[in-house]
């Protein structure tokens, strides 16, 4: 996609979306890392990290709920393909206590040596599954995504800003990896964290395109200031994809809300869960009204062959996109 190509996008959704507040500058679309990204970055790559962690469920009782075998294979897995593309990886610990146990629980946190570590651009996504099935729409597609956008970045691209990937425990039992993540910054490394992109769910079988991040309404469903500016580059790479993507709130659970809570710009992307898709995004979109996102949302059946191959193709190039532009640029969001 060109530069010009990209200001006509930009033009277009200038005049069709409502942002809540102006998003201010936003940085270029051209650039080399973001053609060798967009360009690298595939569904199908994803989807072979998605169906490794599927494999690593199905080795442990069906799941990789945290705390559980499930997940500590798969924070190993992840924390290899990491180390293999040459990030510095750490796998802090943070405490979590359930049905009267305590258990110690890994994060995963890799960053590019390459970048001001004093401008980092942070995209995560939560590496646990509920106890009921393997989590693979919700959410290896959003761990698959950072893993095949990583790899094909390299852990010393040419970068302004470092790129941070996390990837978050405890999700589903109440967002404790990322809250207990942030809380425990310094105000300095608070302070140094850009923004924030969240991936959850990139491969409903009904999927929805919803990109977060400026969002009409106040406080925190449109996100701190400098989440327009998120969204709307999100929003202008789904549009390159050839998806006109719908502005979603920040609302119900994910692990956006500890960096929104803590005034990081923020913005997000999710394919639906249990909702149900209207008529006017079946229209947009394909797919079946009033049926639900994804049918084995928090189920057995969330497997590989339930996922939308396309909508996981199309998200992860908005992503590798939206990352390129963010790391490469001296406009970061202002808050």
């Amino acid at each position: 996609m060109t530069a010009g190509v990209l200001a006509v996008v930009a033009a277009v959704l200038a005049g069709c979306t409502s942002t809540g507040s102006a998003p201010g500058p936003v940085p270029s679309g051209a650039g080399p890392l973001r053609a060798q990204l967009v360009e690298g970055a595939t569904g199908p790559g994803a989807m072979t990290h998605a169906s490794a962690l599927e494999q690593i469920a199905d080795r442990n009782g069906g799941n990789r709920a945290s705390p559980g075998p499930g997940y500590d294979a798969s924070v190993d897995y992840v924390a290899g393909v990491l180390r293999n593309a040459g990030f510095d990886v750490t796998t802090p610990t943070f405490r979590f206590r359930s049905r009267g146990e305590q258990s110690l629980i890994r994060n995963v946190v890799a960053q590019t040596r390459t970048g001001s570590p004093d401008r980092v651009v942070l995209a995560g996504a939560h590496l646990d599954s509920v106890e009921e099935g393997p989590g693979i729409n919700d959410n290896a597609s959003g761990v698959g995504t950072l893993l095949e956008i990583a790899t094909r970045m390299g852990g010393s691209p040419q970068v302004t800003n470092a790129v941070r990937f996390a990837f978050w425990g405890a999700e589903e039992e109440d967002l404790v990896g990322s809250t207990e993540y942030v809380e425990g910054l310094s105000e300095q490394d608070r302070a140094a964290i850009a923004l924030y992109l969240n991936l959850d769910m990139l491969a409903s079988p009904n999927a929805a395109y919803f990109v977060q991040g400026g969002a009409s309404g106040r406080g925190s469903r449109s996100g701190p200031p400098g989440s327009a500016a998120v969204g709307r580059v999100l929003m202008e790479e789904m549009a390159a994809t050839g998806i006109t993507a719908e502005l979603y709130p920040f609302e119900g659970d994910s692990d956006f809300a500890p960096f929104v809570e803590a005034g990081i710009p923020s913005g997000g992307v999710l394919a639906g869960d249990a909702g149900t898709k209207t008529p006017e995004q079946a229209q947009a979109w394909g797919g079946q009204a009033g049926q639900v996102y994804d049918v084995c949302y928090h189920s057995a059946c969330d497997r590989v062959d339930n996922l939308d191959q396309t909508a996981l193709d199309n998200f992860t190039n908005a992503i590798a996109g939206t990352i390129a532009r963010f790391a490469t640029s001296t406009e970061v969001p202002a808050r």
